[in-house]
């Protein structure tokens, strides 16, 4: 049997929590986080920049070799990856709606997957890290020691949305947000390429009623008991409270 690495995988599509319980978790364990969709929105970032067409092979290539990124711890629990592109500070840039519809574009190609999984497992090879994204726990770290899958009803996931981009003073539509984000959930779970999709052994908790630290804590209650796996995976499906 394969060892298990030190990797804890959290996989959902986007407005679950996955990024700010991530942090919680990679803090209280004195983990690495690993956010791999801030990796995926800045080459998305890059190849808008430079106006590279994703089916030209040629350029893709030339274009990927270029790119090198940086993660950098927020500054505070709640703030976002920083991230540097090629040292430049994209941070901010990359932190919209249309950078995530661009990073959802971009993540399907298959060169910018081989450049990114490659560069995630390298950060992950030493284990002791968090990573969160869409196949962190069925392709990037498939044997990562404990998988989880977070998951929301749209509609929340829209407002919460909705609810970020107010406080940093951006304004926001939500039936826009929301269609953007079920447009996104198509996207990422249809396309060929490594799919959003639950790993058969990851743990499921909707999130839709239950706030980030009751997220957090039923995601440390089971890293730290020690759990690796179950006789019934229905066993596992934490359902929202009521």
């Amino acid at each position: 049997m394969i060892e298990s690495q030190a990797v804890i995988a959290i996989d959902g599509p986007s407005g679950v929590g996955k990024s700010t319980i991530s942090r919680k978790i990679a803090r209280a364990l004195g983990f690495t986080y690993l956010d791999t969709g801030a990796m995926y929105r800045a080459v998305g970032l890059f190849l808008q920049w430079n106006r590279i067409d994703l089916c030209d092979d040629q350029a893709m290539r030339t274009s990927l070799a270029k790119i090198q990124i940086q993660l950098l711890p927020g500054k505070n629990e709640d703030d976002d990856t920083g991230v540097l592109l090629n040292g430049e500070d994209v941070s901010g840039a990359i932190r919209t709606p249309e950078m995530a519809m661009i990073a959802s574009k971009v993540s399907a190609n298959p060169l910018v997957r081989e450049k990114l999984t490659a560069l995630q497992r390298e950060l992950g090879n030493s284990g002791g890290v968090v990573a969160e994204g869409r196949d962190t726990g069925t392709v990037v770290f498939p044997r990562a020691r404990f998988k989880f899958f977070l998951d929301a009803r749209p509609e929340e996931r829209a407002r919460r949305r909705v609810r970020q981009l107010r406080m940093r003073g951006e304004t926001a539509d939500e039936q826009e947000i929301l269609e953007m984000t079920l447009l996104r959930d198509k996207n990422d779970r249809e396309r060929a390429i490594a799919p959003l999709r639950q790993a058969e052994d990851a743990r499921i908790i909707d999130t839709t009623s239950r706030s980030i630290d009751e997220v957090a804590r039923l995601v440390l209650e089971v890293v730290l008991e020690g759990r690796t796996e179950t006789t019934d995976p229905r066993e596992d499906h934490i359902q929202p409270a009521g």
